[in-house]
């Protein structure tokens, strides 16, 4: 019996073993990485629906050096955000870009100054330091950060600590990749110290400040141990802000993310074989270039119905090959600019612009290129001119839409 029972509790111990996981981020200097979060949200104020919208936040990230098992990131965040209409109709325009220095460490323990407001949930996933088994449990301090510049004034990042409770709940089989499952939660109860007001950037105004912060979020993080890095993640979210004057601000909602490496596209080689591409193709009126975002394909002289921003069938068609193209580069999303020559006011111009962009940007999603959230758009009016506007021909050339292969 003893003997039994000793070969029972072996093999219980061997079972153990062989599911455990020692979890590690793995930095190498030069990698490159996006990360895209969609979030779906409600905004209400004082208990009533102020309105709905989705939100893509869009992150490039270099690792630039490496020491001691940590790596420096200096990121770009982007986010876009836009109102919740039909199925169909989204569009995000390329939003404010802002940059982000910080260190992270292989467990996943940031290090930042705090001039930074990006990422905003930081330690998350904080890792142990020994093996985990499968239905294990650890906890570990996190911190949620956020940018009160617009709606409090608070001039620094609004820094909430947290205790998540983090369970290791096996594997699952996803792309061809075996990831790991890790379930977090952590909630939100924090009282703010009232701030000194040299800590506001208006000093004058009556001050109102986050009293009293709430929240409540649940994870599930897939991470691929064999390269040490996030593959995806999905949450669903609830907070709850109230203010030194009364106001209650509730966000809530759903988010989930992709993270892919990035290659570089613009290179020689890829250049010159879609230069290549555009001239067996025969599309004209159309220049390639290399840019510090990517590649970009010029359409030059694009044409649209008088005054709007309605595609031509001739310009259709050119799309459609240049489809053909885009289509070789499926991790990459793209940003579509528009410009227009030196006609009419500056706020038409800009309007224009950004119009004939979202037209170019609604046809690619149309012929299934890329969805909504891989797309961006962006309108410069006749702030960036290709030519002399002091002609027809350069006119022409500064009617166009650049397409951008982004690769940061």
């Amino acid at each position: 019996m003893l003997r039994k029972l000793f070969f029972c509790l072996f093999f219980l111990s061997c079972i153990l073993y062989l599911g455990s996981e020692t979890f590690r981020f793995n930095y190498a200097k030069g990698d490159s990485y996006r990360i895209l979060s969609t979030v779906k949200e409600d905004v209400l104020v004082n208990g009533k629906l102020d309105h709905r919208a989705e939100i893509v936040n869009r992150i490039s990230v270099d690792i630039t050096e490496t020491d001691n098992l940590s790596g420096k990131h200096e990121a770009v965040f982007m986010t876009s955000q836009t109102a919740v209409q039909g199925v169909n109709e989204k569009e995000f325009v390329w939003g404010t870009e802002y940059k982000s220095v910080f260190w992270c460490s292989e467990l996943g323990e940031y290090s930042m100054s705090d001039e930074y407001f990006m990422p905003n949930a930081r330690n998350v996933p904080l890792f142990p330091s020994q093996d985990v088994g499968v239905g294990e449990s650890w906890i570990a301090q996190g911190y949620e950060v956020h940018d009160l510049r617009e709606i409090f004034g608070i001039a620094k990042p609004y820094i909430i600590p947290f205790s998540a409770s983090y369970t290791y709940a096996g594997t699952q089989s996803i792309d061809g990749r075996t990831l790991h499952i890790i379930k977090v939660q952590y909630s939100l109860d924090y009282a703010n110290p009232v701030p000194k007001k040299e800590e506001y950037i208006d000093n004058n105004r009556r001050i109102d400040y986050p009293f009293h912060t709430m929240g409540a979020f649940n994870q599930t993080i897939y991470f691929d141990n064999t390269i040490g890095a996030i593959h995806s993640y999905n949450e669903t979210f609830r907070i709850v802000i109230e203010t030194s004057l009364g106001n209650f601000f509730e966000y809530r909602g759903t988010a989930q993310s992709e993270i892919t490496e990035l290659k570089k596209v613009s290179t020689p080689d890829t250049l010159q074989s879609v230069k290549d591409s555009i001239e067996k193709l025969g599309i004209e009126d159309t220049q390639v270039s290399k840019g510090e975002q990517g590649i970009t394909l010029t359409l030059e002289n694009i044409q649209f119905e008088a005054d709007s921003a309605v595609l031509r069938q001739s310009e259709k068609e050119k799309l459609k090959k240049i489809a053909q193209i885009l289509q070789e580069f499926p991790d990459h999303d793209l940003l579509i600019s528009g410009h227009t020559a030196l006609a009419g006011t500056a706020e038409s111009r800009m309007q224009l612009s950004l119009q004939r962009a979202k037209s170019v940007a609604d046809f690619l999603i149309s012929v299934g290129i890329k969805d909504a959230y891989h797309v961006f758009t962006r309108g410069y009016g006749a702030e960036k001119p290709a030519a002399s506007n002091s002609t027809a021909e350069g006119m022409a050339k500064n009617r166009r839409v650049e397409i951008t292969i982004l690769e940061e």
